[in-house]
């Protein structure tokens, strides 16, 4: 009995003392460990694209203020929006509502957007609708229901704040509303005479636009558009309308940049609307697309090939990609687990070896597949796009840590053009970590434009990214990912001359930005202390290399 006693007398202590310590933690005794980082400042890999910091529906001011290239109008809504009444469809998003545009930056999907944009000096990218169909109002500009509750009964749910009439097109028990009248809240139009005339009224207005982009995630019409679309879109006939519409807008803006396909995801990229569709109705493998159109192929490579026999209509290869383990679709920090995850799962964008912690299981390495993808079926070096992408925790340093590593992956693994989804909220801390990135001295001096070789020892937990800038300074962003400990980082400087340099640097950490005051360079190495959950921009002018 008393060597029992004694245990579990060691064990109180010990479980007392492990209190102590966490609390001295939560006190501010952060645990550190140490980190060296290695940086050859002798080879330039590539030139960094600055459309790689793009994003959707900002602002002026926000444009200004993180000095940004690039603007998308998109989403679900730009699919059904008809140009010459000014209305949208928000489709799955809003109870499949036709809806009158308003002043709010979201619902900009013409001029308007277009003069915001020039306005924040950025470069306008307007998607260009390839569905068939337009959004259309009731008298008065009302709004128009796509799934009427008077006319096909009690639904799953309802706008019961703004229009009740309006249903998300399910019945109680959620099976989806199988027969409607897609006139309901919508017309019919020619995909080629509509793109041809409204991209002309752009040219008329505008003098042209940089970017066009054909459409949203049509693999996923049947189910974001099923008031209008019920069958998934075949591999074949996104191929031809992609063509089509590509041709329209080039004959009406001939100095445009055309950019295809906008698919949604994994799915999408392997497999048609009509596929994805298949599988989750049972329908048989052997009436397919993959068995009847595509050969076998996976559907982003077959679509290339078709374009490619086509004259190459299609300049710029985008897709969309959204983390599916939990990372995205809430603005706060979420569970530990999700904020471990959510600075993991970032390696989905260019490590070979990294298995997907998700329902795809698989790996996605996709900056270097898309861009074997376009080098084997398309054209060799033809640009490639991520133009949507969010992983989401806007409001958390874990957002913040997330984004500063997929714009330095953007750099590093030479993507063409990156578009986040969307703009962030001035104040959150993905604002910052923008700010800090792009625009920390409020002179648009951030991180370089021609990309370095870094070496970490762990990317889960600690990042990092190097380039020199056109004025010769060389920048390092660093990103510590842990969520307790500090980062005493070290960062040897391969190939760097010593002499009197000058260095700047700015540290994110809490939400806040600042000067590091351990910030130091000495023999070739700089050193720097890092808080849990933090990101540092480095700035070193006045050297030899």
């Amino acid at each position: 009995m008393t060597g029992r006693r004694s245990l579990w007398a060691c064990a109180i202590f010990a479980a007392v003392w492990a209190t102590i310590a966490d609390a001295g933690t939560e006190q501010g005794a952060e645990r550190s460990r140490p980190v060296t980082i290695s940086v050859d400042t002798r080879n330039i890999l590539h030139r960094i694209n600055p459309e790689i910091y793009g994003v959707s529906f900002a602002t002026p001011d926000i444009l200004r203020a993180l000095n940004l290239p690039l603007d998308r109008s998109g989403g679900n809504s730009a699919t059904l929006y008809d140009w010459r009444s000014d209305v949208r469809n928000a489709g799955a998003d809003y109870y499949f509502e036709s809806l009158p545009v308003t002043d709010d930056i979201s619902d900009q999907f013409s001029h308007g957007f277009v003069a915001q944009a020039k306005a924040g000096g950025a470069r306008p990218i307007l998607t260009i609708p390839a569905i068939g169909w337009a959004a259309r109002l009731g008298p008065d500009r009302a709004r128009l229901a796509g799934f009427s509750v008077r006319r096909y009964g009690r639904q799953q749910a309802a706008d019961t704040q703004w229009f009740p009439d309006a249903g998300n097109g399910r019945h109680p028990d959620g099976t989806p509303i199988s027969v409607n009248d897609p006139n309901d809240a919508a017309r019919p139009v020619d995909i080629v005479a509509e793109a041809a005339a409204r991209v002309g009224d752009l040219v008329q207005r505008w003098g042209g636009l940089p970017y066009y982009a054909i459409d949203n995630e049509p693999g996923l019409w049947h189910e974001s558009h099923r008031m209008v679309q019920k069958t998934g879109v075949h591999a074949q006939e996104l191929a031809q309308r992609t063509i089509a519409v590509a041709r329209a807008i080039r004959s009406a803006d001939p100095g445009a940049r055309i950019i295809a396909p906008e698919s949604w995801g994994w799915s999408e990229y392997l497999d048609s609307g009509f596929d994805v569709q298949g599988r989750a109705v049972g329908r048989p493998a052997e009436q397919s697309d993959r068995v009847r159109q595509t050969g076998g192929m996976d559907q982003l490579p077959w679509l290339l090939e078709r374009w490619r026999e086509a004259g190459h209509p299609v300049d710029i290869v985008s897709v969309h990609y959204y983390p599916q383990g939990g990372e995205y679709g809430d603005d706060g920090a979420g569970s530990r687990d999700v904020q471990l995850l959510r600075n993991r799962s970032t390696r989905a964008l260019w490590d070979e070896s990294y298995r997907d912690n998700s329902w795809i299981g698989e790996r996605i390495a996709l900056i270097p597949r898309l861009r074997r993808w376009v080098d084997a079926h398309y054209v060799q070096g033809a640009p490639i796009a991520i133009t949507e992408y969010s992983w989401g925790g806007d409001n958390s340093m874990s957002g913040a840590t997330a984004q500063a590593d997929i714009w330095g992956i953007f750099g590093r693994f030479a993507l063409d053009m990156g578009v986040r989804w969307s703009a962030p909220k001035a104040g959150t801390p993905v604002f910052a970590v923008m700010q800090l990135i792009r625009n920390p001295d409020g002179q648009g001096d951030g991180f370089g434009t021609r990309a370095l070789a870094v070496a970490v020892p762990d990317s889960d937990s600690l990042s990092a990214f190097a380039s020199y800038r056109d004025d010769g300074a060389l920048t390092i962003l660093v990103v510590n990912k842990s969520l307790d400990e500090a980062a005493d980082v070290h960062v040897d400087l391969q190939g760097f001359v010593t002499k009197p340099v000058t260095l700047k640097n700015w540290q994110l950490a809490n939400g806040t930005m600042g000067s590091s005051g351990q910030a130091a360079i000495r023999s070739a190495t700089l050193t720097d202390h890092m808080a849990a959950q933090s990101v540092a921009l480095y700035v070193i002018s006045n050297h030899d290399r």
